[in-house]
């Protein structure tokens, strides 16, 4: 794509898509600054697809049937742009593009609309299999458009993409954990809380106690499991996906880290990390020839 002149529609398209992610990917934005041009282009697509799908889903100042009727639009618009007709949306004539290029599966993209169509009203998880298979949707299915884009040389890439996908949202999960529940959403399974007798009463209520600093600990550990998992997609990479994989990677174990620096406290402010501590993850990513995967408190 390097040298070859792009229509306006499609030029403006890439504009459109990397301006929204400079504004809202707090955190993926910075991690796509370590790769070429044309990759960082094509990512800040795919993220705007996936914000922008998210926030219809969480626009919560509008009907459910309304968010429904508009996801459902949305996805319609997007099998259109795939088939190389017009669309109304801004993103679409980047996101078929690097989707043709890329060769990404569209189900993977269908995947997501399906994961934020069941946020839509309140709902819990019986067991940690129910929540996977949701983890696999919003999650699993992003990692795995997006070593499409990144250039991958083994299968394991998949699998490994997949668990890369399952850390983050538990990360995530835990992250929002306070967020979450004010607007009915529970994502931890009931069969934890029944395990540390912690109710979502007790959730809503921020309870922490030891019940809650023993089930979080106990979300943490499987977690890590699954950033352990993940290190094994790095050698499958290509060499710029081993550098933006590595900066996505410590951010994400950088939050869950935080998560356990705080004792769990995810109730008093929302957990982040530093603009500066997101610029030095970027650039030891970028100058280190070494993958290591995200240690374990001592």
């Amino acid at each position: 794509m390097e040298g070859v002149p792009l229509s306006q529609p499609l030029t403006d398209s890439y504009r459109y898509c990397t301006s929204l992610a400079r504004r809202t990917g707090r955190n993926f934005y910075f991690t796509f600054l370590t790769l070429p041009r044309t990759l960082f282009r094509d990512m800040c697509v795919l993220y705007a697809f996936m914000r922008i799908t998210d926030d219809l889903g969480d626009s919560f100042h509008i009907s459910v049937e309304d968010r429904r009727n508009h996801l459902a639009h949305w996805r319609g618009q997007l099998h259109r742009a795939l088939a190389g007709e017009m669309t109304e949306g801004k993103v679409f004539p980047a996101l078929a593009d690097v989707v043709a290029r890329h060769r990404i599966p569209s189900e993977y993209l269908d995947e997501v609309i399906n994961g934020v169509q069941t946020d839509l009203t309140p709902r819990t998880f019986r067991t940690f299999d129910d929540l996977s298979g949701y983890c696999y949707q919003v999650a699993g299915a992003v990692g795995l458009c997006c070593i499409h884009i990144w250039g991958f040389h083994d299968d394991r890439a998949r699998q490994a993409a997949i668990d890369c996908g399952t850390a983050f949202q538990l990360t995530n999960i835990l992250r929002d954990l306070a967020e979450d529940v004010s607007v009915g959403r529970v994502y931890l399974p009931e069969e934890d809380l029944r395990r540390f007798d912690y109710g979502p009463d007790d959730l809503r209520a921020g309870l922490r106690d030891e019940r809650f600093r023993e089930m979080m600990q106990f979300q943490v550990d499987r977690a890590h499991g699954y950033y352990e998992r993940a290190v094994e997609l790095y050698d499958c990479l290509s060499q710029p996906g081993r550098r933006v994989y590595s900066a996505m990677y410590h951010l994400y174990g950088g939050l869950l880290q935080e998560i356990e620096r705080r004792n769990y406290d995810v109730y008093s402010g929302r957990v982040r990390l530093s603009t500066s501590r997101k610029w030095c993850i970027a650039a030891s990513s970028l100058l280190s020839r070494r993958f290591e995967g995200l240690p374990r408190p001592t």
